[in-house]
């Protein structure tokens, strides 16, 4: 245990430092194999309530302890709060990594405090008010008043609440997935969409690298869904790659661009893995212009960049960097891609615009903007199975309601 947590401390430590990342922490930092899974669960979880944990350590503390230590600290919190670790192996291995690492001085005090946490019952604020929910729900202040603002108290409650992991795969064309699965004694349940499963406790094999399925969230197969199918596909912004494979079954040829080299070898490794021979990965900055793209796909995936409040539960560190003023700069990002990639359409050629975010702005708002100044398009009505929120201009996946998706999309057509 005692590795475990200096695993945890290593990788935290660079979240909470240098801003890094979870999952660029996680595969830069050296970690015994066998700690990994519980590595990658405690990090995961520390981060993703961490609120609530610096409500805790403002209970038991008088003042907020040096970064170092709180990071300890939350560590042992977590562990105990919501992993229900027996305290005496928390506090213990806690305390004499703290030794180990030079913190001697503060081991009593690590032992007193989490001693204390055992002994205590700290309420959580039972409130609806923003401040309450924020510590209950170890959200964002920022996020609830958007969420309320946008969806109702009522709505925001469920999507705060909604606390499920969910495993998708998908499998190759041809591949029969649920004879497959039932074959390999995997525990699945079918969703709306074809041979795409929702699974659990799937050991991966050989099988993924060979082409015969893919992980694949079951908001991005809801996405690939609306399309029509055609001659040519533009995916402006598509690493890792999942939806330019799903869709190069829709389409004789894909460009799939990215606005950085390495994620287009991602893109690349995709397609080979899953041995799709039409698509074509390039280097493109997709809020750049492109004279040679104008007029000239049948269809276009606008996938933007966004806030990924959607998506809070896989990257919990979007709880800690992103900010209410930064969600307007995405915004301008967001209209501006738009704008491009809508150039990029024939006539009477189809663009979807989504996003893994559950903000307005970013959404429905974009969309608003965008019709009303470019005339010569019109959002068109499109439905889906997965169960969803009908906006103004589009679909919107909720956590709770979409079987854990939090995305949204909306299509539009060239007049």
């Amino acid at each position: 245990m005692l590795v475990t947590y200096y695993d945890c401390y290593n990788v935290l430590s660079k979240v909470y430092s240098d801003k890094t990342y979870i999952k660029q922490a996680l595969s830069s930092t050296q970690v015994e194999p066998l700690n990994k899974a519980r590595v990658t669960k405690i990090c995961y979880g520390v981060l993703d309530k961490d609120i609530t944990l610096e409500y805790f350590l403002s209970k038991l503390c008088s003042k907020s302890p040096k970064l170092a230590i709180k990071t300890l600290l939350k560590i042992g919190l977590y562990s105990i709060n919501y992993l229900k670790t027996p305290p005496h192996v928390v506090t213990d291995n806690l305390v004499s990594l703290a030794k180990k690492m030079g913190k001697g001085g503060v081991s009593g005090f690590i032992n007193a405090v989490l001693r204390n946490f055992t002994r205590t019952q700290i309420e959580l604020p039972s409130g609806n008010d923003v401040l309450s929910l924020s510590i209950r729900y170890s959200c964002p202040d920022f996020i609830i008043k958007r969420l309320i603002d946008s969806y109702g108290l009522e709505v925001a409650l469920d999507f705060l609440s909604y606390d499920e992991d969910k495993t998708y795969i998908r499998f190759n064309t041809g591949i029969d997935g649920a004879k497959y699965l039932a074959e390999n004694n995997v525990e699945f349940a079918k969703t709306p969409f074809d041979n795409s499963f929702e699974v659990k406790h799937f050991p991966l094999n050989d099988d993924f690298y060979s082409g015969l399925y893919t992980f694949q969230s079951i908001g991005s197969v809801a996405i690939c869904s609306v399309f029509s199918g055609g001659n040519s596909l533009l995916d402006t912004c598509s690493a890792p790659g999942g939806k330019a494979v799903f869709l190069s079954d829709k389409y004789k040829s894909v460009t799939a661009c990215d606005i950085h080299e390495h994620r287009v070898e991602l893109i690349k490794s995709y397609a080979n893995r899953m041995n799709k021979q039409n698509i074509t990965a390039m280097v493109k900055d997709s809020t750049i212009f492109n004279l040679e793209f104008e007029n000239s796909f049948d269809g276009v995936l606008c996938d933007v960049p966004c806030s990924g409040t959607g998506v809070m539960k896989d990257n919990p560190d979007i709880k800690l960097n992103r900010t209410d003023n930064a969600i307007s700069e995405i915004v301008k990002t967001q209209l501006k891609i738009l704008e491009n990639s809508a150039r990029y359409l024939k006539k009477g050629g189809e663009l979807v615009y989504s996003t893994c975010s559950v903000m307005r702005e970013e959404n429905d708002g974009v969309i608003e903007k965008f019709i009303a100044n470019n005339s010569g398009f019109e959002v068109v009505d499109c439905n889906s199975n997965l169960p969803h929120l009908k906006t103004k201009f589009g679909l919107q996946f909720l956590p709770y309601l979409s079987l854990g998706a939090g995305f949204y999309l909306s299509k539009i057509k060239r007049k």
